[in-house]
């Protein structure tokens, strides 16, 4: 992958050029279909991925109602990040809005990488802690929308 591409993608804009390039050392670059799945809801994640092109849908089966798209996100998204922070399974499906090019970053890859590199490492993990937490509260607002539209019924 070539680093001024992982430039443009905001978990890595902060990252020094070494850095940069250590990190796109340990990208694969993955193209996907229109429609196909990247992962799904309950499998065990070892892998993120980055948008380099297309979009890719973040995804819930609702019981009643079928699927119930949480995103859509475009070049310079990233998701699958949260299997690599909590070792928990998939919490949502991802598949491909249109023709997509990935870059897919194994967790074992990043682990290791991170522990060699420790500026690197608390870099990336304060990045992930904003986006997380910046996550969180959309939901939360989502949910509280959800909230007070379902009182007036």
């Amino acid at each position: 992958m070539d680093p001024s591409q992982l430039k443009k993608i905001p978990l890595f804009a902060n990252l020094t050029t070494d850095h940069l390039q250590k990190v796109a050392a340990i990208a694969t670059q993955k193209q996907v279909r229109a429609n196909e799945r990247i992962f799904q809801e309950g499998e065990v994640g070892t892998e993120m991925y980055l948008i380099a092109g297309g979009k890719v849908r973040i995804s819930k089966m609702v019981p009643g109602v079928g699927e119930e798209a949480l995103a859509i996100l475009e070049p310079g998204s990233y998701f699958g990040e949260m299997a690599l922070i909590d070792d928990t399974p998939r919490s949502a499906d991802a598949t491909a809005h249109m023709p997509a090019t990935l870059y897919v970053i194994q967790k074992a890859d990043l682990e290791e990488l991170m522990f060699l590199h420790k500026d690197l490492a608390y870099e990336l993990l304060w990045t992930f802690v904003r986006t997380l937490s910046a996550r969180l509260r959309e939901t939360n607002d989502k949910i509280k929308a959800f909230f007070a539209l379902s009182a007036r019924f």
